[in-house]
């Protein structure tokens, strides 16, 4: 029975050990504890580097070549995002949970879902939303690992993001990516009726000036 095999097993890996002490294996245990926690974490930033982001082609030729025509690659202070910064939370038990959800983007660079630009630009709008979601759920905060309310300079602001940033931002009725889609990459063209309307003043791009093909039918709409 499955109950008895769960005894033995057990009388097993409780009963002492003949050959080596229990401080011997409490020491080994402990270090190689420590072994596996360093190669594990050293694995997991690994996956967050540039270089491993951009390694397929799906991102390095279309989204990465956005992102360096922008202030968040190149700027006066030399400071860089690279894209786990805008696309994996900091926190450590919110990161793991995000890289098994990226789990999926393996299947699809397995089975090609957008090994070309044709299919990468039909299923953009869809691909944006889920990350436009991912940010309002958690109160855009890779943004705000970077951007704090609270050291904002408003006066060396445009008087429009001055009046964006002390109402939304302060009351809390909005957050970053309600206003800054597209900030650091095209944004995909918006059918008519599916425009991000929770966004004041947002310029959506028409078709072939900057942005992708319409993608209705990619978005089921």
């Amino acid at each position: 029975m499955l109950l008895d095999r769960i005894k033995r097993y057990w009388r097993v890996v409780s009963r002492p050990s003949v050959h080596y002490s229990l401080g011997f294996l409490t020491v080994g245990g402990f270090i190689g504890g420590i072994i596996f926690w360093g190669g594990f974490n050293t694995a997991m930033e690994a996956t967050n580097s540039e270089a491993f982001c951009t390694g397929c082609h799906e991102m390095r030729d279309n989204v990465f070549v956005e992102l360096k025509s922008t202030i968040h690659y190149t700027n006066r202070s030399g400071v860089r995002a690279v894209c786990s910064d805008c696309h994996v939370p900091h926190e450590w038990t919110s990161k793991v949970a995000r890289k098994m959800q990226a789990s999926k983007e393996v299947w699809g660079k397995i089975f090609g879902t957008i090994d070309t630009q044709e299919k990468f630009r039909a299923t953009r709008l869809e691909l944006a939303q889920h990350e436009w979601a991912r940010l309002k759920a958690n109160d855009s905060l890779e943004c705000r690992n970077c951007h704090q309310y609270a050291s904002m300079d408003f006066t060396r602001q445009s008087v429009r993001a001055q009046n964006m940033h002390s109402t939304y931002l302060a009351n809390k009725e909005k957050t970053c990516i309600d206003c800054h889609k597209g900030i650091a990459h095209q944004l995909p063209y918006i059918p008519p009726g599916d425009a991000p309307t929770d966004t004041p003043g947002q310029v959506v791009p028409q078709p072939g000036i900057g942005a992708a093909a319409p993608v209705a039918s990619a978005a089921g709409g």
